[in-house]
């Protein structure tokens, strides 16, 4: 195998994106040799879910698009990344305004720790973000 594969997929920053990012990347997994059923599959499914929702709620049509992009490195590290133009990187909400929103990224820290990876936020060149989580590979469940 090639020392790292990726794929992405730029999408319309609009709620029925979410759905076709996650079926994509449940796609590439697949195509990469991860069973449907893995532990890692769903949570690769939720994070994309979650990380392509924060990205169409809160970047307040500012961003017309958002991408997804999966690299699997050396066969070691599997990263998801959800990338879109809006400079305003995710934060911490007090618990209090957690009701109803706000737990998108508590999730998703909870399943990186969880799965023994890390959660990451970097700059792009046009002024937006990237986040990103890192899984290990071969993934355990």
């Amino acid at each position: 195998m090639a020392d790292q594969l990726e794929a992405s997929v730029t999408l319309p920053s609009d709620p029925v994106s979410v759905a076709a990012a996650r079926r994509y990347a449940a796609q590439v997994l697949s195509d990469w040799g991860l069973p449907e059923d893995a532990d890692t599959a769903d949570t690769v499914r939720l994070v994309v879910s979650e990380l392509a929702t924060n990205s169409v709620q809160h970047t307040f049509g500012q961003s017309p698009t958002f991408t997804v992009d999966l690299r699997l490195e050396r066969e070691e590290w599997l990263r998801v990344g959800v990338t879109d133009s809006h400079p305003r990187w995710p934060r911490r909400l007090p618990a209090a305004v957690q009701q109803d929103n706000g737990r998108g990224m508590v999730i998703i820290r909870w399943l990186a720790a969880e799965a023994g990876g890390r959660l990451s936020v970097s700059p792009t060149e046009d002024g937006g973000k990237t986040v990103w989580l890192a899984l290990p590979w071969p993934p355990m469940g």
